[in-house]
């Protein structure tokens, strides 16, 4: 692993060991590998899953040659400019019980950025972190039939630390960073911690209650509840209506001209507007 060079300004490297003495009470946990490179983080979980990789096992890594997000985006980050990672958890349930699981995801994010006092994130609809400027944090879950009863999640996370230009004339849409969020950005390894903290607690929330224990939270969270907005098809069509919220299995619940409509992840994206 590379070693931080010297300076104020220089990056943070990840190290295993920092980011297992910051969970404290929960690093036996947790299983944490660290990677300078590699193709995706998501992609060699889910290896490792079919493998037989313990529940709480995570991959970090410093840069992504073919990191991705939802309906196989590419997801850009610099090194030490953001933090990529992800985190394999197992269920005792079938694959229909982790309905909602993404959107579960994002309130643990909004949990860790309420402990760093980051105010002004709210979610998107169905896997995104936003503030007034742009995306700050994607996710994307990616689920593994165990046995009848048994299910495992990948869950990948991507969050910008700060502004990178090279990221910046890449993209197609606005970006946010957590710099523009706090007064100081924290140590990389600490932010790594905390957020494996918040998904622990999600994530046994979600594991006791389903998705319905958290729909309430997320919808105070949502940042287009009770606004006007339009839904792109696959199709291109465009649906436009008030964004009532989701049901208890993540589905967005939109009130148009025929009434409120369910939409579900995969099929639709979501736009603000009226």
């Amino acid at each position: 692993m590379q070693k931080q060079p010297p300076g104020n300004d220089s990056p943070q490297w990840l190290d295993a060991t920092r980011i297992s003495d910051a969970l404290g009470a929960l690093r036996d946990d947790f299983h944490i590998e660290i990677f300078d490179r590699v193709t995706s983080t998501n992609t060699l979980l889910l290896d490792r899953t079919a493998a037989g990789a313990p529940s709480g096992s995570v991959i970090a890594a410093e840069w992504q040659s073919e990191g991705h997000g939802r309906a196989g985006r590419t997801w850009y980050a610099e090194r030490g400019e953001g933090l990529t990672f992800s985190l394999l958890w197992r269920f005792e349930c079938g694959l229909a019980g982790l309905s909602g699981l993404g959107l579960a995801v994002g309130v643990a994010v909004m949990r860790a950025l309420d402990e760093l006092g980051a105010a002004g994130a709210t979610l998107k609809w169905p896997n995104d972190v936003l503030t007034k400027t742009g995306k700050l944090a994607g996710i994307l879950v990616e689920a593994q039939n165990g046995s009848p009863d048994t299910s495992a999640a990948v869950i990948g996370i991507g969050l910008n630390l700060s502004h990178a230009q090279a990221i910046a004339d890449k993209v197609n849409q606005p970006m946010a960073a957590l710099a523009d969020l706090v007064a100081t950005l924290p140590d990389r390894n600490r932010l790594l911690a905390l957020l494996l903290r918040a998904l622990h607690g999600v994530l046994t929330e979600f594991a006791a209650g389903g998705f319905a224990v958290l729909r309430a939270e997320w919808e105070r969270r949502h940042g287009s509840q009770d606004q006007p907005v339009r839904l792109t098809m696959p199709d291109g069509k465009i649906i436009t209506g008030i964004a009532r919220g989701v049901a208890e299995d993540g589905t967005l619940l939109l009130e148009t001209e025929r009434g409120v409509q369910r939409f579900y992840m995969g099929e639709t994206s979501l736009r603000g507007g009226k």
